[in-house]
């Protein structure tokens, strides 16, 4: 296998390259669903990864569900994903273990480069080439069996520290308002 080429770096809020260390982690042609593994990848996208941990062993205990929020046609509805303001939600067990199999490689690629507080930042997930095998059909014919099978990437940065702004002691008003307890 070849050096993993991601989709794009990090970069800050103006367009520049990250300079902070970054763990990454991607799968390619996992034999899972790709529109079940999108919509758990993108559960977990902006959360940490110890509560991306915690999310996705609670979908395999179905005690939260994963709402479908772009590939819900003849999705169920569940009161669970009304936590997300949805109503369609699943518990995509196969795509839930493998996206957590990645976020452990993510923690581990983090630990091997010293890295706390990290917060997944990237997820990205896109098709594969299908798998073809084939199927019997009636008359002596034969149809095409297909899986849909997908590739997945991540990363995570460490979080920024929260930082005051210096600034005089003046308060905001809204324009042409005059300020409680004062008199023009």
């Amino acid at each position: 296998m070849g050096k993993t080429v991601y989709s794009r770096n990090p970069t800050t809020a103006k367009g520049t390259i990250w300079n902070n260390p970054v763990a990454r982690a991607s799968a390619k042609d996992i034999r899972v669903h790709y529109k079940n593994t999108y919509e758990t990848a993108k559960a977990i996208r902006g959360l940490s990864i110890a509560n991306a941990k915690k999310y996705l062993n609670d979908v395999l205990a179905q005690r939260r569900c994963v709402a479908y929020t772009k590939y819900y046609g003849g999705i169920g509805r569940t009161g669970q994903a009304s936590q997300f303001g949805k109503t369609a939600g699943r518990w995509p067990e196969k795509s839930v273990k493998v996206v957590l199999g990645l976020v452990q490689n993510l923690e581990a690629n983090a630990n091997a480069k010293n890295l706390k507080n990290l917060t997944i930042e990237h997820v990205q997930t896109n098709r594969a080439a299908k798998g073809r095998r084939r199927t019997y059909r009636a008359h002596g014919r034969i149809g095409p069996y297909l899986s849909s099978q997908c590739h997945v990437e991540m990363w995570a940065t460490e979080k920024q520290q929260d930082v005051r702004k210096e600034g005089k002691n003046t308060r905001q008003v809204a324009k042409g308002k005059v300020p409680v307890g004062e008199k023009w």
